[in-house]
């Protein structure tokens, strides 16, 4: 069960009406630098900074450009795939396009409660959502449509489904003060080994002789 501070919870209870605003946040790698830089989007007109986590963000108003349907829940481990659409004409959806590789990108998704009398925000935003981003792809319509960005997140239980790392090259073993371990990985697999028995095609090993005492073998006068 999701709890709610005192502010959020007061304002849900009185049922008077709502106000409400998503908030994204993500974090990509700059295609031109390789920096990882943070973008934030929420459906709000203007620019605005928001206090999140005891930090402060600046989101950029995409308005309308930007539709999130509603997020759903569940327990297990199970990765749960949303899907958001934007459009690819608003400037910093652009930028997230072109100039950033959003591909595994961490994304975080908020939201913003507003007081219907005053229109001031009700209390800090709070999670909805915390995953990566799987797929980013830009549809282009037919003659009179409009075109849109269909961005595909998924849960942070993806990185449960991560491999572990089977292989390792010399090189990066060496860093670990000069860690030699794994010198033949390359060839390791690809030469045979035998241990305790004979390789194949190999002349057999001669018997060793019976150390018998002088005086005591056969033929012996004794």
């Amino acid at each position: 069960m999701r709890t709610y501070d005192s502010p959020t919870a007061t304002y849900l209870a009185a049922r008077a009406g709502t106000v409400i605003r998503i908030l994204i946040w993500a974090e990509a790698k700059n295609r031109s630098t390789g920096l990882t830089e943070a973008l934030g989007l929420w459906t709000g007109a203007e620019d605005r900074a928001f206090t999140i986590e005891g930090g402060s963000r600046t989101y950029v108003g995409a308005g309308t450009v930007m539709q999130v349907p509603p997020i759903t829940y569940g327990t297990g481990l199970a990765v749960r795939m949303q899907r958001l659409t934007l459009s690819p004409l608003a400037p910093a959806v652009g930028d997230l396009i072109r100039t950033y590789d959003c591909r595994f990108a961490p994304l975080q998704i908020h939201r913003a409660l507003f007081s219907t009398d005053d229109g001031a925000l009700v209390a800090e935003p709070h999670r909805l959502f915390k995953g990566f981003i799987d797929e980013c792809e830009v549809v282009v319509p037919e003659a009179g449509g409009e075109a849109r960005c269909e961005v595909t997140v998924a849960s942070s239980a993806r990185l449960l489904t991560r491999t572990l790392a089977l292989k390792k090259s010399d090189e990066t073993q060496k860093l670990r003060s000069g860690d030699r371990f794994r010198r033949y990985s390359e060839v390791s697999g690809s030469v045979d080994v035998y241990w305790g028995e004979r390789r194949p095609g190999s002349a057999p090993a001669p018997r060793p002789k019976p150390n018998v005492p002088t005086g005591f073998g056969r033929g012996s006068d004794r």
